[in-house]
C-alpha cells in the first residue's frame, strides 16, 4: 500500500457513547448543576438520579462527537475506521453492530471490562441540548493502549475535544497519529473543554494540527479577550497554523486558512427539533470535501446542508429514511 493510497481516509478518535435523548422543559434543568447547553461528566449514581426524574422514556442512538462524525463520514462514502473503547454489555454490542452496518471498520475498537459509556442529552423546547455523560468503559482507555499501529493506513485522524480532559491520553493519540503520518483535525467539542485546557490547546496547535472546529461559545472561550466578530476570530485561530472552521448555527459559518476567509451561508431548517449532533454532521460534511480536495467554500456548503438536516430530527444522527434526500440536497 502506497502512502498516497491509504486504506482509510479517516479515523475518528473518541468515546463510543450510547446517547439517551429526552425532550424536557427548561424548568427541568433546575434539577441539575452546570450551565445550559454544556456537557458535564457524571457518575452512575447521578446518571440514575437524573433518569429517574424524567417523565417520558429516552430514545437510544449511537453517539459521541467523533463517533457521530465518523458515522456520517462513512455514510458520505469515505473509508473510515474508529478508535475508542467499548464496554462489555449489550449496549456495547448494539453499538458496534450499528457501526459495522454503516460501513465503519470496527477492528480498531478497544474492549473494556465495565459497562459502555452513556450520554443523556436533555433537549429543551429551543432545541438546545444539555448533556450529562457517564463515560463507563470509554474512561478506562489509557495512553498505553494507543500506538501508531492504530493509525496505520489512515490518511486523517479526527479527534474530539472531550479527550482533552485527559491530557496524557490526548497527547498519546496525537503523538501516535503524527507518527503514522496522519493529518489531524480537532473538534473543540465544548466551552468547558476549552476553559479547562486553553493553553494546552495552543501548544498542540503549534506542534501540528491541521483543522480546528469550534462553535460560537468555544471560539469565544478560546479567545476570551477578543472583542471582534466571528470572522476576526476565525482569522485569529487560523493564525496559529490551522484551518479554522467557526460554526455559528443558524448564522452559518466562517472558514479561514492563511489569507483565505470564506463566509459560509446558513442552510435554514424549516423546523428545529434538536441541535444534538448538528456540529458533528457539519464536521463530517466539511471533512468529506476537505479530504476529497474540494475548495473550502464548497466544503462549508456541504457541511451546512448536513448540519441543517440533522437539527430537523431528534437525536444526533439523520434517520436512515431521510438520509438519501439529505445527501442529495447537500451535493446540489
Amino acid at each position: 500500500m502506497s502512502a498516497t493510497a491509504p486504506e482509510f481516509e479517516l479515523a475518528g478518535v473518541g468515546s463510543p457513547i450510547m446517547d439517551l435523548v429526552a425532550q424536557v422543559p427548561d424548568s427541568f434543568l433546575a434539577n441539575i448543576s452546570g450551565d445550559k447547553g454544556g456537557m458535564v461528566l457524571v457518575d452512575d449514581a447521578e446518571m440514575g438520579r437524573i433518569l429517574s426524574l424524567l417523565e417520558t422514556p429516552t430514545e437510544a442512538t449511537t453517539g459521541g462527537s467523533a463517533a457521530n462524525a465518523t458515522f456520517n463520514a462513512a455514510r458520505l462514502g469515505l473509508k473510515t475506521a474508529f478508535i475508542g473503547k467499548l464496554g462489555n454489555d449489550r449496549v456495547a454490542r448494539n453499538y458496534i453492530e450499528r457501526f459495522r452496518s454503516a460501513g465503519v471498520d470496527v477492528s480498531r475498537f478497544k474492549h473494556g471490562t465495565v459497562a459502555n459509556a452513556r450520554c443523556l442529552a436533555l433537549v429543551t423546547p429551543d432545541a438546545q441540548r444539555t448533556m450529562r455523560t457517564n463515560l463507563g468503559a470509554a474512561m478506562t482507555l489509557s495512553p498505553a493502549e494507543i500506538s501508531p499501529a492504530d493509525f496505520r493506513g489512515v490518511r486523517h485522524a479526527h479527534i474530539e475535544g472531550y479527550l482533552v480532559f485527559n491530557h496524557a491520553l490526548c497527547e498519546a493519540v496525537l503523538g501516535a497519529a503524527r507518527a503514522a503520518g496522519c493529518t489531524i483535525s480537532l473538534d473543540l467539542s465544548s466551552f468547558e473543554v476549552v476553559n479547562a485546557s486553553r493553553n494546552w490547546m495552543f501548544a498542540q496547535f503549534g506542534r501540528g494540527i491541521d483543522v480546528v472546529f469550534a462553535n460560537e461559545d468555544e471560539i469565544r472561550a478560546l479567545f476570551p479577550a477578543h472583542r471582534g466578530g466571528h470572522d476576526a476570530l476565525a482569522r485569529e485561530l487560523s493564525g496559529h497554523g490551522v484551518t479554522a472552521a467557526v460554526k455559528m448555527g443558524r448564522e452559518g459559518a466562517w472558514i479561514a486558512r492563511g489569507r483565505e476567509l470564506h463566509r459560509i451561508a446558513p442552510v435554514i431548517a424549516p423546523t428545529v427539533v434538536d441541535t444534538n449532533g448538528a456540529g458533528d454532521a457539519w464536521a463530517a460534511g466539511f471533512l468529506y470535501g476537505y479530504l476529497r480536495g474540494l475548495p473550502l467554500e464548497r466544503c462549508g456548503a456541504i457541511a451546512s446542508a448536513l448540519g441543517s438536516e440533522t437539527v430537523r430530527h431528534l437525536g444526533p444522527l439523520i434517520p436512515e429514511s431521510a438520509w438519501a434526500e439529505a445527501w442529495k440536497r447537500a451535493l446540489s
